[in-house]
């Protein structure tokens, strides 16, 4: 059974960081294009990064390119999303999603082409 669980949200105050887990059982992780993806109240999907299976090129919405890392640890079947200098805009139900296609690998900050989702977690970015 293919299964995603994130961690590692929580409450922080503006230029704090938080480091996200994405932990995978069920398949193997690095076989897959893995993304976050971030949901706020009232907004739609957003794409926020993905690293791909093959070479692990790393994908990053402008909005958090220099302050987000994705990174892969294949022993322990994690991808990891660290985030700094968060700023309120970051607030957010953040989920990770897994796919092998064609369409995910080619529009890798597309939530429509993952089909495995975790339950996400929340970030609050606030003073």
């Amino acid at each position: 059974q293919v299964q995603l669980v994130e961690s590692g949200g929580g409450l922080v105050h503006p230029g704090g960081s938080l480091r996200l887990s994405c932990a995978a059982s069920g398949f193997t992780l690095d076989h897959y294009i893995i993304g976050w993806f971030r949901q706020a109240p009232g907004k739609e999907r957003e794409g926020v990064s993905s690293i791909t299976s093959r070479d692990g090129s790393t994908y990053y919405a402008d909005s958090v390119k220099g302050r987000f890392t994705i990174s892969r640890d294949n022993a322990k079947n994690t991808v990891y999303l660290q985030m700094n200098s968060l700023e309120p805009e970051d607030t957010a139900v953040y989920y990770c999603g897994a796919d092998q296609s064609v369409l995910a690998t080619m529009y890798p900050l597309d939530g429509n082409g993952f089909h495995y989702w975790g339950q996400g977690t929340q970030v609050t970015v606030s003073s």
